[in-house]
């Protein structure tokens, strides 16, 4: 787009024929960037700690991993469910699902737990299609996606599907 715009100005027809003269009509911050930056990543930490403090910290590799692995596990049964006998989210809790909710979550947490204990990052373990990353992206949607049913489930009254 550039390069057409230059050379339609410096053009005999215009009267500019130099670049220096044309320049000065270019704006630059008007021209928006349209740079890519290819090395953006969710998550990454230079050093490996396999102190469970530092794992289970805010910014560390454990909490938004688990709450993904959880909430995408939970997404796809509260709609197998709804789908399966009809009952909203709030009624699969009221009706026994605090207890597999707990079961759930222990087990999941362990199984997230024991390899950061050990030094192994999921980063090491991620090539093609599923990466890291992915988990993320798809973990952090879950959460959203669980949030959002809930909502829609308590305003309308009833289950969603």
């Amino acid at each position: 787009m550039a390069a057409v715009s230059s050379v339609m100005l410096l053009s005999p027809a215009t009267g500019l024929t130099k670049r220096s003269i044309l320049k000065q009509f270019l704006v630059p911050s008007y021209v928006p960037s349209l740079k890519r930056n290819a090395n953006f990543r969710v998550s990454s930490m230079a050093e490996v700690s396999t102190n469970f403090s530092d794992i289970l910290a805010f910014s560390g590799p454990g909490p938004e991993r688990i709450n993904g692995r959880l909430a995408m596990i939970g997404f796809v049964t509260a709609i197998g469910v709804e789908l399966d006998n009809g009952q909203d989210l709030f009624a699969q809790i009221q009706t026994g699902g605090i207890p597999w909710f707990i079961g759930t979550s222990v087990l999941l947490s362990a199984a997230s737990l024991i390899p950061l204990l050990k030094g192994v990052r999921a980063e090491s373990k991620s090539n093609g299609p599923m990466t890291s990353d992915a988990e993320l992206w798809n973990g952090r949607f879950a959460m959203l996606g669980l949030v959002a049913l809930a909502l829609t489930e308590y305003v309308k009254g009833g289950a969603l599907v």
